[in-house]
């Protein structure tokens, strides 16, 4: 199979596409054409619009990549003609008829919870005092404080937007399991990745590893683009 050189980066949520610069680098450097998906975390069905617009203008077959929530993105928007393959990264796998919200809504005894807020006007953050902790434990204290400061508001309707078909049933799939994720256990990283029979590989970071250590990210990317 010939290199796939066409890339999309999709982010999760309390985030945007910035942190995806480290892969962004890396993969640009080695030839690839990426693109950062800024999508706004209000809906799935809105997100995956987006998804789809950026793929409809590229001209070849494509990774698609997806973190944290941006792996429900790219479980929908990953049936699109253009998608090769997937990659999640530290991200949720949903099934067909499964959602971020479900996928979240009964945490095993003893997994660390996320420190979400309770809604605001049908938009979530996570505490301030604890982002660090939970999200960027890897990363400068300074640029986790500026993580938690610019935080997106998370739509609750993005939360509980639900797969229609899963893409990880007709498209092959690699998964990064962050193996000190507070966000996401990565117990559950890799049942949803056995699920999915996804390829797997690990790596020691928090759920900000797509930051903290962009090489590793971008060389699990390189390998679904090189087949």
């Amino acid at each position: 199979m010939a290199t796939i050189k066409n890339i999309v980066l999709v982010h999760g949520g309390f985030v945007d596409g910035s942190g995806w610069q480290g892969v962004h680098e890396q993969l640009t450097a080695d030839g690839y054409h990426v693109d950062v998906l800024q999508h706004p975390t209000l809906s799935l069905a809105g997100d995956v619009t987006l998804t789809h617009h950026v793929l409809d203008a590229l001209d070849g077959p494509t990774v698609l990549v997806g973190h944290s929530y941006g792996g429900a993105v790219i479980t929908e928007a990953g049936n699109h003609p253009q998608v090769a393959a997937l990659v999640y990264i530290a991200a949720f796998v949903p099934e067909k008829g499964e959602s971020v919200a479900s996928l979240t809504a009964d945490p095993a005894p003893g997994a660390p919870v996320p420190p979400i807020l309770p809604p605001r006007d049908g938009f979530l953050l996570l505490d301030r005092e604890r982002f660090a902790d939970s999200f960027a434990a890897d990363l400068p204290t300074a640029q986790a404080a500026f993580m938690a400061d610019a935080q997106v508001p998370w739509g609750v309707d993005a939360l509980a937007g639900t797969i229609t078909q899963p893409a990880w049933r007709t498209k092959p799939s690699r998964y990064l399991v962050a193996t000190e994720d507070r966000m996401i256990p990565p117990a559950v990283q890799r049942e949803m990745a056995e699920r999915a029979g996804a390829t797997v590989s690990e790596t020691p970071g928090s759920h900000a590893v797509y930051i903290s250590r962009p090489a590793t990210v971008a060389a699990v990317i390189a390998g679904a683009a090189e087949g």
